[in-house]
């Protein structure tokens, strides 16, 4: 029963973010539609029920307009918190649907992801409320791990199935990042700071791809690429930034981001299907990387 509740929450949220703003008379035709409802109308007091329990489950307010009396979700809390809602929903109707995937459960192949199960509520909590955590830290460029670490944590992130935490290093008094998957005696501290006016995820990495960023000042980046992987950019874009002229035999891509380790691993991944234009110093770097790479086979 539980299981099917929260599809009724999802498809409600869905259906409502689908249309934009919807009346309670067309979302109930909808409804009945829907293989969801199995033939049965979806009665007002149930609807607001299920209202209640979005809000408190997904943290989405479905508000009604009082002069039209259409629903729709509220979007006061900015893109972020858009983007959270979603892929809240997103991963609850994922999950529920590979639980009840029964008889092809061997045909459905995951990825091995680290958890970060056991850390990110730490953090989390740590973050609402202000407090300092410490954590030893296994870096890939130490043989040893680090311990003790002291952070203000500011915000975190997920990129390529990994979550990272930002915050400000105590000792080394400058904000770093840190994987999840690499910490271990992580505890929340009863030290209390203040978060610095001004500071925001979106802000932080506005100019970035990636988890890693730097304090060099945004390039303008072109890219030429194959019509194929063209296809691939248009449908998950590498930064805001980008804009596309397409040509007969090739595209051209412009961005604004600063040159970081990440975004020059990611070039790199697509190999010959994409060129670098511009800046030199981007393209100088790339050249120098496969040179080195081309060495190992010679």
């Amino acid at each position: 029963m539980a299981r099917n509740l929260v599809n009724r929450y999802v498809w409600l949220v869905d259906t409502i973010n689908r249309y934009g703003r919807i009346t309670l008379n067309e979302l109930m035709e909808a409804w009945l539609r829907s293989d969801i409802s199995e033939g049965k109308p979806l009665p007002r007091r149930t609807f607001f029920h299920y209202r209640d329990g979005i809000e408190e489950m997904f943290d989405i307010n479905i508000v009604c307009d009082r002069s039209t009396f259409e629903y729709y979700i509220d979007s006061s809390g900015g893109e972020s918190n858009a983007r959270l809602q979603s892929w809240l929903v997103d991963s609850v109707s994922i999950s529920d649907m590979l639980r009840n995937a029964h008889g092809v459960n061997d045909r459905i192949m995951l990825e091995n992801v680290p958890s970060a199960r056991k850390r990110l509520p730490v953090i989390i909590d740590a973050m609402k409320q202000n407090h300092r955590i410490s954590f030893s830290y296994k870096s890939y460029t130490r043989s040893r791990p680090t311990n003790d670490i002291l952070l203000e944590p500011y915000f975190v992130k997920i990129f390529k199935q990994l979550w990272y935490v930002i915050g400000y290093n105590v000792k080394d008094k400058v904000i770093k990042t840190y994987s999840l998957d690499r910490m271990s005696y992580l505890n929340m501290l009863p030290d209390v700071f203040t978060m610095p006016d001004g500071i925001n995820p979106s802000e932080f990495f506005k100019d970035c791809f990636g988890i890693i960023t730097n304090q060099n000042e945004p390039k303008r980046i072109v890219l030429r690429v194959e019509p194929t992987q063209a296809k691939y950019f248009r449908a998950l874009p590498l930064h805001s930034s980008q804009q596309e002229e397409i040509h007969d035999n090739y595209s051209i891509f412009t961005y604004r981001m600063r040159i970081t380790y990440d975004l020059k691993e990611e070039l790199m991944s697509h190999g010959a299907s994409i060129e670098v234009v511009e800046p030199k110093e981007l393209k100088t770097l790339i050249r120098t990387e496969l040179e080195r790479a081309l060495d190992n086979y010679r």
